[in-house]
């Protein structure tokens, strides 16, 4: 079935989880680390929560870190693709460009 086939809830090609998990943020060629909540991941994206404003289309390094002390669970290379004010914090939309091992 094509994406405009389907009910408006699912023309994702992904199906977003709702989690909150902490995570790292590195800016690429920056070498600032910045820490903040993943609230939604997918195959093809994340929701952060961060304390600053990023700039659209800027790309950064993310390491999604497991609450067990384990390696990384993920680690991306992703872009910004939205950025919107919620209180003193952004909810920030980033496209993953790359996995990287």
């Amino acid at each position: 079935m094509s994406l405009s086939g389907k009910p408006f809830d699912e023309k994702r090609d992904f199906i977003r989880m709702k989690i909150e998990t902490p995570l790292e943020a590195t800016l690429t060629g920056d070498g600032g680390t910045y820490k903040g909540i993943c609230r939604e991941l997918s195959g093809g994206g994340m929701q952060l929560e961060l304390d600053d404003e990023l700039a659209q289309d800027s790309e950064w390094e993310i390491n999604i870190a497991s609450n067990h002390g384990h390696s990384p669970q993920l680690r991306a290379v992703v872009k910004v693709v939205r950025v919107l004010p919620q209180g003193e914090r952004f909810a920030t939309g980033m496209q993953i460009i790359e996995v990287i091992d």
